[in-house]
C-alpha cells in the first residue's frame, strides 16, 4: 500500500516547506493529493480506436478450432494436387476491419464467404505467392521458376481457385461443427480487397493467419471474422466450457451414426483349411480327383481371414447340405493356426 499523508500531515509539510525547514526536492516527491510520487500504479494502457472485444480465453478457443481444420485442409489439399501442402495457423489476432484490408495485397484472391445461419459475413484470401503455384500445379506445371504476376485473376484461374475454396469451405463446415452447425458458401470473389465493405472500417474482425507450404513455395491465407457474425456464439468459446466440451469425446448419436454407416459396408472373408508346398512339376501334373496331403490333422481348427488379417478361428461342416464353417472363437492377429 502507498503511504497516504491526511490533510494535517499535509498542511504541516507545506509549512515546513515555507519556513525553509526541509528543501524544496524532498517536497517534489510527495505530490499534491499526499500520495509518494513513487508508488507504483496499476495502469493498463487502452486504445479506443482498437477495443478487445474477444477476451484471450476466446482467442485460444477459436485458434484450436482452426489448428484442426489447418490439419484436414491440407491432407484434402495433398491429396487433391498429389503433393505434400503443409498448413499451419500463423497468427491470431484482433484488428480493425480497415487495418485488415489495408494490410493486404491488391490484387489477391479474395473470397467472400456465408455462414448460414450466423448473420453476416467472413472472408477469405488466399495470396497470389500460393494461389499462383497451385494453379499451375493444377495445369500441370512443376513451379519451377515460375513468375508471379501482378494482375487479377482470370475466369479460368477463378474457376481453378473454386476447387481449392470447395475443399476449404469443407474442411472449414467439420471444423467448426463442434461449435455450430454452419453451410459455408462463397456467393462471391473480388481481386481488389479494397472494393469489399462488409463491416464498418472501425468494426473489430478477428484475423486468422495460416501459412501454406508446397515444396519451395509458400504463402499465407488469411480468414476474417468480423465480432457481429460470431457474437452469438461467443459464450461457447469461453475456455472452460471449451475443454468441458473436448473432454466428452464421442457423443452417443454420433457413436451410433458411426455404427450404423459401418454396418452396411462389406468386407472379405476367407478361409484357409491348411497350407502346403509342392513342386512346379507336380503342380502341372495335376488332375481332378487328386489328392493334396498336408501335415494339419482335420480336427484342427481353420484360419479366418477379414480383409487380409488374422481375425477368427472355426471348424468346417455342413449346414443344409451347404459346407460351412462354425467360428469357435477370436484370435490373435499373430497366432498361428
Amino acid at each position: 500500500m502507498a503511504e497516504v499523508l491526511d490533510q494535517a500531515e499535509v498542511d504541516a509539510l507545506l509549512a515546513a516547506v515555507d519556513s525553509g525547514q526541509i528543501d524544496q526536492q524532498t517536497a517534489e516527491v510527495i505530490g499534491p493529493s499526499g500520495a509518494r510520487k513513487g508508488a507504483v500504479k496499476d495502469v493498463r494502457l487502452y486504445d479506443f480506436k482498437r477495443p478487445e472485444r474477444v477476451s484471450k480465453d476466446q482467442i485460444r478457443a477459436l485458434e484450436a478450432i482452426h489448428e484442426g481444420f489447418a490439419r484436414n485442409f491440407g491432407a484434402a489439399l495433398s491429396a487433391f494436387l498429389r503433393t505434400i501442402i503443409e498448413v499451419r495457423v500463423a497468427t491470431v489476432e484482433q484488428l480493425t476491419y480497415s487495418e485488415f484490408i489495408h494490410s493486404l495485397p491488391n490484387p489477391t484472391c479474395f473470397n467472400l464467404l456465408s455462414a448460414q445461419p450466423l448473420e453476416g459475413q467472413m472472408c477469405l484470401e488466399i495470396s497470389p505467392l500460393i494461389i499462383y503455384p497451385v494453379i499451375d500445379r493444377l495445369l500441370g506445371g512443376s513451379n519451377n521458376d515460375l513468375f508471379i504476376p501482378q494482375r487479377p485473376l482470370t475466369s479460368i484461374e477463378w474457376r481453378l481457385v473454386g476447387k481449392i475454396t470447395d475443399r476449404a469451405l469443407q474442411s472449414l463446415t467439420e471444423a467448426w461443427s463442434n461449435l455450430v452447425d454452419v453451410d459455408f458458401e462463397v456467393p462471391e470473389t473480388e481481386s481488389n480487397p479494397h472494393l469489399v465493405q462488409i463491416v464498418a472500417p472501425n468494426e473489430v474482425v478477428v484475423v486468422i493467419g495460416f501459412e501454406l507450404k508446397m515444396g519451395p513455395r509458400a504463402g499465407t491465407m488469411s480468414l476474417c471474422i468480423p465480432f457481429n457474425v460470431v457474437e452469438p456464439v461467443m459464450g461457447k468459446l469461453a475456455a472452460q466450457s471449451w475443454l468441458s466440451y473436448k473432454r466428452k469425446g464421442v457423443s452417443g448419436e454420433q457413436l451410433d451414426k458411426l455404427q450404423h454407416n459401418v454396418a452396411a459396408a462389406t468386407v472379405e472373408m476367407r478361409a484357409y483349411l491348411a497350407e502346403t508346398t509342392i513342386a512346379l512339376r507336380d503342380l502341372m501334373s495335376l488332375q481332378p480327383g487328386d489328392l493334396l496331403m498336408t501335415e494339419k490333422p482335420a480336427a484342427e481348427e481353420l484360419k479366418i481371414l477379414v480383409e487380409g488379417k488374422t481375425k477368427f478361428a472355426g471348424r468346417l461342416g455342413r449346414f443344409k447340405q451347404n459346407k460351412a464353417i462354425r467360428i469357435t472363437r477370436r484370435t490373435a492377429p499373430d497366432e498361428r493356426l
